[in-house]
């Protein structure tokens, strides 16, 4: 038997050496540990890098894709009465001979800005197959129409522009009676008739009633008899839908500055020029309401009674928020992601057509609809 000396000294060493084995396990395992955490970070980094490798396939076919198409390329600004679309559409008149794009107006039967089915199947016809007029950029006070309904594959771009729906409704009261400054001796329909907004407020007169202020709601809603059921929650939805999934950009009067520089920094195949345009130019495309007063808080205070009002409005901001959404983006990218110039975010239009402005006074009839390249000076 062994001495109690040795066996103490074997116990002793036996516990050196299962405290020296539990130290090696330990460290084999914290090893193991930083080892599979390597793998995974190596692992999604490659996925990272397949994901962004993909990303880049992908962005560039489609930038090859959209650059051999862009002479197809067809904007619709199916523009709401009163909201500076002339003031608009002026800038794209005046930059379609430098930028080599067609600007077509849309004219309707009596301004009926709703077509009948068949006027809306030739006019979908049209514009998807008037090859000779593309790259187009089309106007008029016509409402939102789906041409994925009648099988087109490629959508044409929606834009648009909205107004405070009070402001919209004073301007095109004063319009009805003194016309603008854009062609002062043409003969209005309420030419005459010298009674002011708020005295036709007071006196709860037809054309300043409530009723009169749902015209945004239904242009963007579209062609479904619904949208034009005035105070109608489904189209207010339905309108609410399109913008945001139907047009690319819908500015504000308010801010149309903003409006022009942002559709430039999208598409510069059109609007290349036109910040500088708005800013600088003779301003000849500016449009001023004639002899329009303000209306007074009381006048503002009793149309903001109506149900109508309140859904326009909530449309309206509505459309703002999503304004100043793409406004705050789009300021972001270019200080961040892009800071070499604000045309790197139009990488996906860059200006290859050499097709002429070409003017006239109407080129075709389509049912109750037909186009010209002259401006609607109406409205």
């Amino acid at each position: 038997m062994m001495p109690p000396k040795l066996q103490l000294l074997a116990l002793l060493a036996f516990a050196v050496a299962m405290f020296f084995l539990e130290n090696q396990i330990q460290k084999l395992e914290e090893s193991r540990g930083k080892l599979e955490r390597a793998i995974a970070r190596h692992e999604v980094r490659e996925i990272e890098q397949r994901h962004t490798q993909d990303g880049l396939r992908e962005r560039d076919s489609a930038l090859s894709s959209l650059s051999d198409n862009e002479d197809d390329m067809v904007i619709i600004y199916n523009r709401v009465p009163k909201t500076a679309s002339t003031s608009f559409t002026n800038i794209a008149y005046d930059l379609c001979g430098k930028n080599h794009y067609h600007v077509l107006h849309i004219n309707t039967t009596k301004n009926n800005p709703v077509m009948s089915i068949q006027d809306q199947v030739r006019f979908v016809k049209n514009v998807t197959e008037w090859r000779e007029m593309k790259p187009a950029f089309y106007h008029g006070h016509v409402s939102f129409l789906d041409f994925t309904k009648f099988g087109v594959k490629r959508k044409p771009i929606y834009i648009n522009v909205i107004r405070d729906p009070i402001e919209r409704l004073v301007s095109y009261y004063y319009f009805l009676r003194f016309g603008d400054d854009y062609r002062p001796g043409l003969r209005r329909r309420k030419q005459g008739d010298k009674k002011t907004f708020d005295e036709c407020v007071s006196a709860g007169g037809s054309d300043c009633a409530p009723e009169k202020l749902w015209l945004q709601i239904p242009f963007f809603c579209g062609h479904y008899s619904e949208c034009w059921n005035v105070g109608s929650q489904w189209a207010l939805e339905q309108a609410k839908y399109n913008l945001v999934n139907e047009y690319m950009l819908v500015g504000v009067t308010e801010e149309l500055e903003d409006f022009v520089m942002m559709l430039e920094a999208a598409l510069p195949r059109f609007f290349r020029g036109a910040t500088e345009l708005y800013k600088t130019g003779k301003k000849s495309h500016l449009r001023k309401t004639s002899e329009k007063k303000p209306p007074t808080k009381e006048s503002i205070a009793k149309l903001q009674q109506s149900a109508i009002w309140k859904m326009e409005n909530e449309f309206y901001e509505f459309a703002l928020e999503q304004f100043h959404q793409l406004d705050e983006e789009l300021e972001f990218r270019q200080q961040v992601t892009f800071p070499a110039a604000p045309g790197s975010l139009c990488a996906l239009f860059t200006s290859m057509s050499k097709v002429v402005c070409t003017g006239g006074l109407s080129w075709y009839v389509v049912g109750d609809v037909f186009f010209s390249s002259w401006p609607d000076l109406d409205s």
